[in-house]
This record gives C-alpha cells, sequence and structure tokens, in this order.
C-alpha cells in the first residue's frame, strides 16, 4: 500500500529497497551549546551515513548525545561545525526527506487522531480531500482504523504512539526517525507496537527508505537494526564502534547469535576506549585526575552500595548482561551504578564480568562504621569531592557556596549536568562524613564533631 501523496519529487522504489544509496550522511560533526565560560561538547567527530533500505540504530548510554545527534540528522538544531547532507546536499535548515516520532507522542490534545495525523501535510499545503484520503490511509496502516475521531485523551498510551508514528509516516519520508519511541510505553505494548512496525518494514508496505532509531535498549538495537552505531560519553559523545547486525528477520531473542551480539555490544558500552586508563581507574595516575575530565556519574550511595553488595553475594564477579536481565533493568539504569564503583575502585569491568576489586570487598565486608570510612577514603580520591573537601580544609565554620563550584563546573559541563554533579557530590560527601550542606543556604560546610 502506497499513500497517494508524494511531497518530492524523486519516486521511491516501494518498501525498504536496498539499493544501497546514501540518503543522510555528515562528515566531522560537532555540536556545542554555549555556558557560562564557552561552549560546551556535546557531541564530535561524528562521520555517519544512512542508506536506502536500512534501520540504523543510536545506542549509548544518558549524555552521549543520540538525541542531539538525531535533531541534526533531522535539521531541527544546527552543526557547530561539520556537515549534515541530504541526498548530498547540505542541510541549511529542517530536513525535507525526514520526519520524526517522539517519545512523549507530542499529539495536540485539541484535535482528533484523524486531525494530528494530518498537520504535516496541511503544513505542505495539500488540499483537504488529498489529506483526508493519505490520512485515512495512514491511520489503517498503522491499526488505528476505528479511532479516527477521538482524542488524545480517549486513547491508551500506545494508541496515541500509533497517531504519532501515523502523522510521521503520511508524508512518506525518505528517512523515519525515532527518538525512544518505545520507553514511554508498559513493557508488553512496546513489544507488541515493536513487532507489528518490523512487519511492516519487512513486508514492504512501509512507507519510508531508511530508519534512525535512538535507543538505550541493546535488545532492542539488536532485534531491530540493521547497524548500531555506539555512542560513547566521555568526555562528549564519539561514534566508539559500529556494529552490523546481520541476523536474519524475524529475530530470535532466544538464540544463541542474538544472546552473543547482545554480549558483544554490552562489552562495547561498559568497556574503556583502547588508549585510556586500566580498568577500575578513570585516568593511570588518580593524582592527574581533574574535574573536567572524571564526571561524577548520577548514582547514589544506596544505589551504588546495593550493586556492590549484589557482586558480593554472587561471589566477587557477575556477568553484566545476566544482571541486568535478572535485575530486569535497561543497560541506563544500571551504567551510572557501574561507573561509580569503577571511579571509587571498588569494582572493574573486564569483558562482559564486573568484578569487585580489593577495595570493594573490603567496603562490602566491613560494618557500618568501617565502610564509611572505606568510602571516605576512595571519595577523596575523586576529584569534585576532593575540590570540596580541600576547599573547607577541616576548618571549623568553614563554608564554601555551591555558585563557586557551579562557576568552576559550568566550563566544562550544561547547567543540568552541573546539577547531577553536585547531587552526587552531595551524596557521597555525607555518607562519607566529609562535609554537610545546607540546602536553604546553598553551601557546604564542615562536617560537625562527632560525625
Amino acid at each position: 500500500m502506497r499513500f497517494p501523496f508524494r511531497s518530492r519529487a524523486v519516486e521511491p522504489v516501494p518498501g525498504p529497497d536496498r539499493d544501497d544509496e546514501v540518503l543522510l550522511e555528515t562528515v566531522g560533526l560537532t555540536k556545542a551549546y554555549a555556558g557560562a565560560a564557552g561552549e560546551l561538547p556535546v557531541l564530535s567527530g561524528i562521520d555517519l551515513t544512512v542508506r536506502a533500505g536500512e534501520i540504523v540504530a543510536l545506542l549509548g548510554r544518558s549524555g552521549s548525545g543520540k538525541s542531539t545527534l538525531l535533531r541534526c540528522l533531522a535539521g531541527l538544531i544546527p552543526p557547530s561545525s561539520g556537515t549534515v547532507r541530504y541526498r548530498g546536499t547540505p542541510l541549511a535548515g529542517a530536513n525535507p526527506g525526514t520526519a520524526l516520532v517522539f517519545q512523549t507522542f507530542a499529539l495536540l490534545p485539541w484535535l482528533t487522531v484523524r486531525q494530528n495525523v494530518e498537520l504535516g501535510l496541511e503544513a505542505r499545503g495539500v488540499p483537504p480531500r488529498e489529506r483526508a484520503r493519505a490520512a485515512a490511509q495512514a491511520v489503517d496502516l498503522i491499526g488505528l482504523a476505528g479511532f479516527e475521531s477521538a482524542y488524545p485523551k480517549e486513547l491508551s498510551g500506545g494508541m496515541r504512539q500509533r497517531v504519532g508514528f501515523a502523522r510521521a509516516l503520511v508524508v512518506e519520508p525518505d528517512v523515519l526517525m525515532m527518538d525512544e519511541p518505545f520507553s514511554a510505553l508498559d513493557v508488553l505494548t512496546a513489544e507488541n507496537l515493536r513487532g507489528e512496525l518490523m512487519e511492516l518494514w519487512d513486508s514492504g508496505q512501509f512507507p519510508t527508505r531508511a530508519v534512525v532509531l535512538v535507543t538505550h535498549n541493546i535488545e532492542e538495537a539488536v532485534l531491530m537494526a540493521d547497524r548500531i552505531v555506539v555512542l560513547g560519553a566521555r568526555p562528549y559523545g564519539t561514534i566508539r564502534e559500529t556494529v552490523e547486525v546481520a541476523l536474519e528477520r524475524p529475530r530470535d531473542r532466544d538464540s544463541a547469535p542474538f544472546d552473543e551480539l547482545v554480549d558483544r555490544v554490552y562489552r562495547i558500552m561498559t568497556g574503556r576506549p583502547k588508549d585510556t586508563r586500566p580498568p577500575g581507574r578513570t585516568d593511570p595516575d588518580p593524582d592527574r585526575r581533574t574535574v573536567a575530565g572524571t564526571p561524577l556519574p548520577p548514582a547514589g550511595v544506596d544505589g551504588l552500595s546495593g550493586l556492590a553488595e549484589t557482586i558480593a553475594h554472587r561471589g566477587g564477579s557477575c556477568d553484566l548482561a545476566g544482571l541486568a536481565d535478572e535485575l530486569g533493568l535497561d543497560i541506563d539504569d544500571l551504567l551510572p551504578q557501574v561507573d561509580a564503583l569503577d571511579l571509587l575502585g571498588f569494582a572493574e569491568v573486564h569483558g562482559d564480568d564486573l568484578l569487585l576489586t580489593e577495595a570493594g570487598a573490603a567496603y562490602t565486608g566491613a560494618d557500618a562504621q568501617d565502610s564509611r570510612a572505606v568510602f571516605a577514603a576512595a571519595a577523596l580520591e575523586v576529584p569534585l569531592i576532593k575540590l570540596i573537601a580541600n576547599s573547607l580544609g577541616g576548618r571549623p565554620g568553614a563554608t564554601v557556596r555551591t555558585g563557586f563550584l557551579r562557576d568552576l563546573l559550568g566550563r566544562h559541563y550544561t547547567v543540568e549536568q552541573t546539577d547531577r554533579q553536585l547531587e552526587t557530590a552531595t551524596d557521597w560527601g555525607r555518607y562519607a562524613g566529609l562535609f554537610a550542606y545546607d540546602a536553604d543556604r546553598q553551601e557546604y560546610r564542615t562536617e560537625a564533631p562527632g560525625r
């Protein structure tokens, strides 16, 4: 089934044709945002191609720049440097060959399903009769027949996301872009919608020539993509590795090749670049670690301690992929705690496994007071914690304003990243007894005697 309205002069071959034509391309793409003391890099040196007939997954943890890259490809935000090309032509605004499906549905609540689906066509000046005919076919294709007159508030989350897909597909883009489109849905609804979309793609009825999917779910990427582009986030987004997925469709989650590929991507996600420090340290020499180069992960003491205890109960080591599955966690749920243990020197990542270090075993094996002392010693090796503690100097009545710290961090991080790091530093420092925090005064102070 093809929709009657064509928005381009070039008529693509029906279905996901595999002629390898380059539809999208980035060359040396860099994106930075303005900060208090200059530009804050988010993406650096991204070289990427998207070809006709393929699904490309952009995979990475929070802060790796996945959504920023997607918006650069869609022409919604300009790169700071480098080039984004659509069919060989550099973009100078919104990409005419793409449509975007959002995580949060982004429907207009005062419009019906049909009216929401017609929005893109209306913006392109398509006559009402043609709009209605194209929207009806899109609604039917995506499984919404009978709901044309319903309003978003009358629909479940899964049905609302179907409206988002229909609205994107009705304009028949060359490239459909999806920004974590299933993450706001419950597990069963997401699985059902994901499966239906893949059936449409494989059947040749999908009115788009390529798909770019942003996700943090490794299984989702392996299940759907032909290529997985893994982005790293230290200190800003770069392509860590590209993985070709040669599995036949439909893909069997229970097969050994599927599991092996999931494990491989886990290793890439949790591993370190070949030219960086040995496992367990952010830098080969802890004395050379800096606030700029050693960001604190968004992991509270309870979370990282719980993970350390979990590893200890499994004999001091565990398989990361297996642990995530057992705990029912996505990669973004687990990796901040992994990074925290790694930063503190309590655990190391080796291949697929997370191993407790000697310091980690001492931490998990000590009583409450002794474990705090072990934690304090490790935390003082972390640059931001060390900066706060050294600024206080142990002097009675000494204080450090958060504004001072925000100015320093603002040279290297966004406001949101700065907030998260200060939240983590406060949690770790309080637990370790290194300093106290007065939220009303927005200042750190020397810990009270007896702590």
